[in-house]
């Protein structure tokens, strides 16, 4: 699928494990991984439907945001990449990291 990222900063952490953005993530080398993990799941999925099959992303159409899905990073953590769907799934915009997501006050 092809993935274009409207936020460079998140694709240069995704591609590297590092930004001065999000550097509290930085630290954290089990989320890097974990991260650069779902992104490759969504880079190889043909359709964004394709990620209900892999459950630990717990991938969710979010209602209300008119094409708008997310998928965990990882367990345990309420940290989401959030991405818009265009039709036919071939191309994925990714908005952001969110860390409010399911009304987290982090």
């Amino acid at each position: 699928m092809q993935i274009i990222f409207e936020d460079k900063d998140l694709e240069e952490l995704i591609t590297t494990g590092r930004n001065s953005k999000y550097k509290k993530y930085t630290r954290n080398g089990k989320f890097v991984r974990a991260l650069a993990t779902a992104y490759n799941y969504l880079r190889l999925s043909e359709r964004a439907s394709d990620l209900r099959s892999i459950s630990f992303l717990h991938y969710e159409q979010l209602s209300g945001t008119n094409g708008m899905s997310s998928i965990r990073v990882v367990n345990g953590m309420v940290e989401r990449i959030v991405f818009r769907e265009y039709e036919g799934g071939i191309r994925i915009t990714v908005l952001d990291l969110d860390d409010t997501h399911y009304g987290n006050k982090k």
